[in-house]
């Protein structure tokens, strides 16, 4: 099987890469040509592409218990974080609810299609380094949320786990989108499987483990304490973690 992984990785990573370096020049004219939509519906194609890429490895996305979410109202997904190839799938099946991620800096720069995307789609790029930076960036992320009724995906992990086990939530970047969001539901998402595309390391990638998004029950931020809020988010995610 191992033999199988050695084949099959560096296709997929070529494949991806290619349709990464294709994707940025068609989100920059539907940016210039018809604007926010102009942008979204070609980030939304991309999306779909990159992560149909993953049958390459034999992994496939599926979406659990998908409820039926506010409409019309800001959705804020809170998500454990396994691996990158959690962010296209999330992408692409609420692409609905207009999902806006919250990223460190770092991604906005250098890698096409992308970086491209987090400058220009209204993602929040957080300076772990500067926590000046970063509160002000969630602010302005938060009032854009509001704004334009779209939806925020937030890692409170504040990065990826390696191995599938949670890190513990923090809860600075979700009360601040709450601060500015009073009537916004938080929607729990739990990712299962992603990170066993990379349980080699990166190379070879690992084949045949299907990715597993669970879509909990939204909860309307206004009907609990904070804290009582965030421990039953926490162990809602957690709790479904295979």
């Amino acid at each position: 099987m191992k033999i199988v992984n050695y084949l099959l990785s560096p296709v997929f990573a070529l494949t991806f890469l290619l349709l990464l370096i294709i994707f940025q020049p068609f989100q920059w004219l539907g940016l210039k040509i018809n604007g926010f939509k102009g942008h979204q519906y070609i980030v939304n194609i991309m999306n779909w592409f990159l992560m149909k890429s993953l049958l390459i490895l034999g992994v496939r996305v599926k979406v659990c218990n998908h409820k039926n979410l506010p409409e019309k109202e800001t959705l804020i997904f809170v998500v454990n974080h396994q691996s990158m190839f959690d962010i296209s799938p999330i992408a692409w099946h609420f692409k609905k609810y207009t999902p806006k991620f919250v990223s460190k800096k770092e991604l906005g720069k250098g890698i096409p299609s992308i970086s491209f995307n987090l400058r220009n789609g209204g993602a929040a790029l957080i300076d772990r380094n500067d926590k000046k930076q970063a509160i002000m960036e969630m602010v302005n992320f938060s009032k854009r949320i509001d704004e334009n009724k779209w939806s925020a995906v937030i890692f409170p992990e504040g990065t990826r786990s390696r191995d599938g086990k949670p890190k513990k939530f923090a809860a600075n970047g979700i009360k601040i989108l709450i601060k500015y969001n009073p009537e916004a539901y938080i929607v729990p998402l739990t990712i299962n499987n992603s990170w066993k595309v990379f349980k080699y390391g990166k190379f070879p990638l690992g084949i045949g483990s299907p990715i597993q998004i669970i879509t909990h029950q939204p909860i309307k931020v206004n009907s609990l304490p904070f804290n009582d809020l965030m421990t039953q988010v926490e162990a809602t995610i957690t709790g479904a973690i295979e």
